[in-house]
C-alpha cells in the first residue's frame, strides 16, 4: 500500500480536478452506484474520536476519514483506502490538505450547479487555511474579477488578501465589516468555526449565492434565520446528515423560519433528478458539512495520480 504526504497531496489534487472529482462522487451517488456513511462521534475522556465512511462501485473502492479532537497537540487527519475487488488496503493518505481542498471543492460544484457564469465577485468570510481553497474553488467555477475578505483579525484578513490575489491574480480587498463584503458580492463563503451569525441577513441582496462551510456542529451557526428565509432554495451535501450536524438550519427549523422539506440533496441535482433551473438568479444557499464520500473520491484520485507519477511511499503491514 501507498502511504501518501501532505505536500503530494497539495501536487497531485489541483483544485480543478478536485471539482471533477466531487462531481463523479456526487452523481454515483445519486445513481445508487456509491454510499455514504455520516459521520460518528466517539466520546472520548477530552474530546471525540470521529469516523467518516464511504465507497464506489464504479471506483471500487471503500475508505475511512479518522482523526481525534479535543488533544491539546491539534489534530491530525488520515484517509484509509481499500480496494473492493481484493479487500485489501491500497493507502493510507495524510489528509489535513485533502480536506481543505475537497472541501472548497464542494462548495464549487454546487456554486457550478446553482449560479450563472454573470458571478463575478465573492465574498469571504474567514481568512483561515479553508479559506483558500473556497475561494479558489469560485474562481475554477467562476470568471471571479474581485473577492472582498473579512475575519475579525485585521492582519489575517490583510495576509489572506495579499497571498491569494498573488495566487489567483485577482483583486481582494480586505474590509472592517463582513456587511460591506456581502454587500457588494455575487457569491459569499462563509468557513468559521463561530458559533453566533457572522452577518446580519438584512444586508443580504437578492440573487446571490452562499456557501456555508465552516459549521459541521449543531452549536455553530455562521448564519442568522433571516438570511435562511430569504433563500429560495437550501441545498445540503446530505439533508440527513445536516438534520444532525448544521447548527443554522437546526436552529432556523426549531424556530420555524426553515422546514427540512424545503432542503435539497446535491447528489439529486448534480446526478439531474432534481431541476434546479426556476431557481438560477434566486437566492441559493449551500450548506456543507463534509463528508465520507468527498474524501474516499478525492483520496482515491491522489491514489491513481500517486502510481501515474510514482509518488508515494510504498509501506508493507
Amino acid at each position: 500500500m501507498l502511504a501518501i504526504s501532505e505536500n503530494e497531496i497539495e501536487t497531485l489534487l489541483p483544485i480543478d480536478d478536485c471539482i471533477d472529482s466531487m462531481e463523479k462522487a456526487f452523481m454515483d451517488w445519486g445513481h445508487s452506484h456509491a454510499t455514504n456513511m455520516p459521520r460518528y462521534r466517539l466520546p472520548l475522556t477530552s474530546g471525540a474520536l470521529q469516523v467518516l465512511a464511504g465507497s464506489s462501485g464504479t471506483e471500487e473502492v471503500a475508505g475511512i476519514k479518522t482523526y481525534v479532537t479535543g488533544s491539546n497537540q491539534g489534530t491530525q487527519m488520515v484517509v484509509l483506502l481499500y480496494s473492493t475487488a481484493t479487500g485489501k488496503p491500497i493507502a493510507i493518505l495524510n489528509s489535513t490538505a485533502l480536506g481543505q481542498i475537497r472541501t472548497g471543492a464542494a462548495s464549487g460544484l454546487a456554486t457550478k450547479y446553482l449560479t450563472t457564469n454573470n458571478s463575478k465577485t465573492v465574498a469571504v468570510i474567514g481568512s483561515g487555511f479553508q479559506a483558500e481553497t473556497q475561494l479558489s474553488a469560485m474562481q475554477s467555477v467562476r470568471n471571479i474579477d474581485k473577492a472582498f475578505v473579512y475575519s475579525r483579525n485585521k492582519d489575517n484578513r490583510q495576509n489572506f488578501a495579499n497571498k491569494m490575489s498573488k495566487r489567483l491574480n485577482i483583486e481582494i480587498e480586505p474590509v472592517n465589516q463582513p456587511e460591506h463584503a456581502i454587500a457588494n458580492s455575487d457569491i459569499i463563503c462563509t468557513i468559521t468555526n463561530s458559533r453566533e451569525p457572522v452577518f446580519s441577513g438584512e444586508s443580504l441582496l437578492d440573487g446571490v449565492h452562499i456557501n456555508a462551510a465552516g459549521s459541521n456542529h449543531w452549536a455553530r451557526r455562521e448564519l442568522d434565520n433571516q438570511t435562511i428565509s430569504k433563500c429560495k432554495i437550501v441545498v445540503c451535501d446530505d439533508v440527513d446528515n445536516a438534520k444532525s450536524e448544521c447548527g443554522e438550519l437546526i436552529w432556523a427549523a426549531e424556530t420555524r423560519k426553515f422546514n427540512w422539506n424545503q432542503a435539497y440533496n446535491l447528489k439529486d441535482i448534480v446526478s439531474n433528478q432534481v431541476d434546479v433551473t426556476r431557481f438560477i438568479n434566486s437566492t441559493s444557499l449551500f450548506e456543507s458539512q463534509g463528508l465520507g464520500i468527498e474524501d474516499v473520491y478525492a483520496g482515491m484520485y491522489v491514489y491513481r495520480k500517486a502510481i501515474e507519477t510514482g509518488l508515494g511511499k510504498e509501506i508493507h503491514i
